[in-house]
């Protein structure tokens, strides 16, 4: 008591059984309350309450129930703060007084902190500010009103040295994890730094427009193309479009850190993929190939590349043209043209066609070399013998080589004489030089035509070499026409005989007639009437002759190159 004011004690005493009292009735009425409320059921879970009432020898907590929780001093650790109205402490339920109240055991208890920021923060993921206070194991201490951990690999670094390099720097950081109990929070600088760059790439892309052409600097390089920044957005430059002429890789035409000028030639929306082209930035080759390179025209090329079914050869950067297999040889059949060419060979073609629209040019390597079949048109002419081995036998003839790639053809029909042949294997065999005549030349079809018959002695070859102009000779009518006589004079040997109608003429005396008749013939005719049981006038009318009839006849004509053979009826 202060003895200089002798009302103070009283004061304090009065003060002191006002609050026991106030806290007797408080207690009082939670006795009542828990009389009311079921018993619950023991937990040996933590649970956070609030103080809302001290006493000598309990606290009464708030656990968010029906009812508070009795917590006795005495379960205090050693040492613990004073406990005051207001404070969080975290408790268990142990089980019941003996007068039914709800019986607590303390946890941890601890002072309140000003984390409402820092909370409101984390809720709404905003970014706070920090600074980099110092480096620990895994990671960096950063500052941000209070102490804040962020993982090395959220820095948004790259190595330690750039981790090092953030001490004492106020970065902007993201909240992952806040613990206020545990006073542990947990912060990410690479979320921000992501979400920065996809805003700077967003607004970056939405000045972009198709057409655009703009300086890029090659990021990356990969087995179809190249990425390209931009400026903060990617492109990819395609290898199919870095160059009008073929390329083999991108490592070939760019490398990374290469800056160069590209085109934009799509933009996507949706992917926000961005197209890039080189060789758009130059007239593209093929406009102009419909006018420099023409049919028949002789060009040099280059062979790119090699196919199974030809070759292409670059006439111009970007413009290549096709040789077919079938275009490879005259001389010799081409099977792959690695047989005949390989690429990076320089070569002399002929253009066959040009197609701008289709970017397709046919070429020619064999017409380059000159066409043989033009030297064989004026080397082997109807008539002209040759000999050649026999390369190919079919069922419809066989084929010759006549050299320098050109073939003959020897038709089934033109192999024999006077007989019929099943096959031609029946007359020739492969590999056999043979001994023909140039029958024929299609130079549309490049063909020639050759045959052995026609070398061959017929028949009538040996009746022509065996007679004479002028000789009389006897045959039997094979046919009457209106105006000829078709006459056998030997066995598979065909004469003609044009018949000329007779003048009248003044009679002669019979003795005369006789006398200048030739009795040779006149006895053959009697003959022939003889046998036929006729008589009558030796020279009859041609009305009267029939086929089967012998007659005797004189040969006026004999022609060995068209097998013919004269005859003239005698009288």
């Amino acid at each position: 008591m202060n003895p200089a004011n002798p009302v103070d004690e009283p004061m304090e005493e009065s003060a002191s059984q006002q609050t026991e009292s106030s806290f007797g009735d408080i207690l009082q009425q939670f006795e009542q309350e828990q009389a009311a409320e079921p018993k619950r059921a023991e937990s040996s879970g933590p649970i956070k309450g609030t103080v809302v009432a001290v006493s000598e020898d309990a606290v009464l907590v708030d656990i968010h129930g029906k009812s508070e929780g009795v917590l006795p001093k005495p379960s205090l650790p050693p040492g613990s703060p004073e406990v005051a109205v207001g404070d969080l402490i975290e408790v268990t339920i142990i089980g019941r007084t003996d007068d039914g109240l709800i019986l607590l055991s303390p946890i941890r208890v601890e002072k309140p902190k000003d984390w409402t920021g820092l909370l409101a923060a984390f809720n709404e993921k905003r970014n706070v500010q920090g600074r980099v206070t110092e480096t620990v194991k895994g990671g960096v201490r950063v500052d941000i009103g209070g102490k804040a951990f962020m993982p090395a690999s959220r820095s948004g670094t790259r190595d330690a040295f750039e981790l090092n390099k953030l001490i004492g720097q106020e970065i902007e950081v993201r909240i992952l994890s806040i613990d206020v109990e545990k006073d542990d929070i947990v912060v990410d600088r690479r979320v921000v730094l992501e979400e920065e760059a996809a805003k700077k790439k967003e607004e970056r892309f939405n000045l972009l427009k198709e057409g655009d052409v703009l300086r890029g600097k090659v990021r990356s390089v990969t087995e179809f193309g190249a990425f390209l920044d931009l400026g903060g957005v990617d492109g990819l430059l395609h290898v199919a479009d870095m160059s009008w002429h073929r390329v083999g890789k991108p490592a070939d035409v760019v490398k990374i850190g290469d800056e160069m000028d590209v085109k934009i030639l799509k933009l996507n929306a949706n992917t926000r993929k961005v197209s890039l082209g080189v060789k758009q930035l130059t007239p593209d080759p093929w406009t102009v190939a419909a006018e420099k390179f023409l049919p028949g025209q002789k060009v040099l090329g280059i062979v790119a590349r090699l196919t199974e079914f030809g070759a292409f050869v670059e006439l111009a950067p970007g413009v290549d043209g096709l040789v077919h297999l079938s275009q490879m040889s005259w001389s010799k059949k081409v099977r792959k043209p690695s047989d005949l060419l390989k690429v990076g060979d320089q070569v002399e073609v002929v253009v066959l066609g040009v197609k701008p629209g289709d970017k397709r040019i046919e070429l020619s390597l064999k017409n380059a070399l000159g066409d043989p079949f033009e030297e064989a048109v004026e080397k082997y002419k109807p008539g002209t013998i040759v000999e050649a081995p026999i390369t190919s036998i079919q069922a419809f003839g066989a084929f010759v080589d006549l050299g320098n790639g050109i073939d003959g053809m020897i038709h089934i029909g033109d192999m024999a004489n006077d007989k019929r042949i099943d096959h031609p294997k029946d007359v020739v065999k492969d590999g056999e030089t043979v001994r023909a005549i140039v029958l024929d030349i299609d130079q549309e079809r490049r063909r020639i035509r050759l045959g052995l018959k026609q070398l061959q002695p017929t028949k009538v070859d040996h009746f022509i070499a065996e007679h004479t102009l002028g000789e009389k000779i006897s045959g039997r009518i094979a046919d009457v026409r209106a105006h000829s006589l078709r006459v056998e004079v030997a066995e598979g040997v065909y004469g003609e005989c044009k018949l000329e109608e007779k003048k009248e003429e003044a009679a002669k005396p019979a003795a005369a007639s006789a006398s200048t008749a030739d009795v040779g013939s006149l006895a053959e005719m009697l003959k022939g009437r003889w046998k036929e049981g006729k008589g009558g006038d030796p020279t009859p009318k041609a009305a009267s002759l029939r086929t089967g009839m012998i007659r005797n006849f004189k040969i006026s004509g004999l022609d060995a190159e068209q097998k013919r053979v004269s005859l003239e009826l005698v009288d």
